[in-house]
């Protein structure tokens, strides 16, 4: 881990495509670690749906989903806000005051959280319906899930914020490393619990939480001169008046991201509502495929986007990231649409697992639009009035609520899938009204529409005709080439695309 912790600074302005440049190179490093998480989690998914049960599956996808808001909960403001201020000075003395001071409150915060699952486990196995039932195909009592997966939420809090520093630094290389290492550790842990000593999904969750824990270790000595005994109150405060906005935001964005998996299992009834979660959870880990597309750039993309000094630069930076991230995102949706019958069959042998195939197609078209969001809801970040952002979010998690208790008990893990798409089309229009009135972006909105339409109408012929693979390759593959037809590329965009051809070459 030897990259240098601070960017040199320069005070000639610096063009476009430089800054897209950074931006690449560091989302391309953080991707290391994301992509070979992803194609880990996606490697896995075999190894899960043998040895485990759909009823099983779903057991742990609640729990995740119940772990995923308490992270929210206990990291706080600090989760959003740590980043920001840690540009707003660049004195030493201050940013290793701030690094202590949020260190140290999660650290508590977290431990707290932590007996208390402990001495509730069983209250709390019953609240979320994961309890062991006779004759339901179900392993393991649901008080040692519960108490396994509070040490995993543990460390996930206390861990997310010793690698969040080395994105603050752009640390990408360090970043990665860490991640890679997790994983290296991880992997053959959980193989060896699952597969060998047939522990099942307290095995997948012991598991997962293994190398993290090694890998925090290391950080804590690594990090040992900076997480000395200070904390400062007034600071944390100020970190989370910007913070707790966003957080509440994140917070009923629970809803939307994982409420449907316990929507899903209040709302159908008997055994089967447990076999559905597997189902609708296998097909969102599959949909996660789209999420690694980003989560190197949304890992990158705060540092990067708030470093750019001055305005109209940033602006027009941000207008471009917003056409060239949807653009990605919505062909891999197109690619992923058309192949998710073959992708379910691939990863999951049982034929209870294979129903998944059908909300596939929904829920990666939602991550379209939250790359979207992602890049519009930067522009509140930097001008430091994130207040509105919880709004944004409750009107699409009620969106989603509402949506879910009308569509899943007619059409189960389908209603849920075209709820969530719903919920982040609303969340990224909301986002953009209210950040276009604080701080006004051109963005491309023509060619945004336009790459959307023809996503759509390619994945609707895709699903219109009999499935063949030779056609799931033709219309993916056909998606820039229609685009080209409708005038979707500038001048300055066909030139360079023209040098690339062999002709040019």
């Amino acid at each position: 881990m030897t990259e240098e912790a601070q960017p040199q600074t320069d005070a000639r302005p610096r063009s476009l495509a430089s800054q897209l440049f950074e931006l690449s190179r560091h989302s391309a490093i953080y991707g290391i670690g994301g992509l070979v998480s992803r194609f880990l989690a996606v490697f896995m998914l075999p190894l899960y749906t043998s040895y485990v049960s759909p009823g099983d599956y779903g057991r742990i996808e609640i729990l995740m989903a119940a772990m995923a808001v308490a992270v929210v909960v206990i990291r706080g403001g600090a989760n959003f806000g740590f980043i920001r201020f840690y540009f707003l000075e660049k004195g030493p003395e201050y940013r290793r005051r701030l690094i202590r001071t949020i260190f140290w409150a999660q650290i508590t915060y977290s431990t707290l959280v932590l007996l208390l699952c402990v001495v509730f486990a069983s209250e709390i196995a019953g609240l979320l319906g994961v309890r062991y039932a006779p004759r339901s195909q179900l392993q393991g009592s649901g008080t040692s899930l519960v108490i396994a997966t509070a040490v995993l939420l543990w460390l996930n809090v206390n861990y997310a914020q010793m690698t969040n520093l080395f994105r603050a630094e752009k640390r990408s290389v360090a970043f990665s490393i860490a991640t890679v290492t997790n994983i290296a550790i991880t992997v053959p842990i959980t193989v060896i619990l699952v597969v060998v000593y047939k522990h099942g999904p307290l095995g997948i969750i012991v598991g997962n939480l293994s190398g993290t824990l090694v890998v925090f270790i290391a950080l804590l000595g690594y990090r040992r001169e900076q997480l000395g005994l200070q904390f400062d109150r007034k600071l944390l405060r100020s970190v989370n008046r910007f913070g707790v906005p966003l957080m509440a935001a994140a917070l009923v964005m629970w809803v939307t991201n994982f409420g449907d998996r316990l929507m899903l299992s209040k709302l159908l009834h008997g055994q089967f509502r447990l076999v559905e979660v597997g189902q609708y959870s296998l097909a969102n880990k599959i949909s996660s495929a789209m999420v690694l597309l980003f989560t190197a750039f949304q890992l990158g993309w705060p540092a990067f986007a708030y470093s750019i000094e001055d305005e109209e630069s940033a602006k027009r930076t941000y207008s471009y990231v917003l056409t060239y991230l949807m653009f990605i995102a919505a062909w891999a949706a197109v690619g992923l649409s058309l192949f998710a019958p073959w992708i379910v069959r691939l990863l999951a042998h049982k034929p209870g697992y294979w129903p998944a195939s059908e909300a596939i197609p929904a829920l990666a078209y939602a991550s379209v639009f939250f790359a979207g969001f992602i890049v519009v809801t930067i522009a509140t970040g930097r001008s430091r009035q994130t207040k509105f952002n919880w709004i944004a979010a409750t009107a699409a998690a009620a969106l989603n609520f509402g949506l879910n208790l009308w569509l899943i008990p007619a059409y189960g893990m389908l209603g849920a899938a075209y709820a969530t798409l719903a919920a982040y089309i609303l969340l990224m229009l909301v986002r953009t009204w209210n950040a276009q009135h604080v701080y006004p972006v051109r963005y491309q909105w023509r060619r945004v529409v336009l790459l959307l339409l023809v996503a759509g109408a390619l994945t609707g012929i895709g699903k219109a005709l009999p499935h063949s693979l030779p056609l799931a390759f033709a219309l993916t593959a056909a998606y820039p080439l229609a685009l080209a037809a409708f005038g979707f590329y500038l001048p300055a965009e066909r030139k360079r695309l023209r040098r690339l051809l062999p002709a040019h070459n």
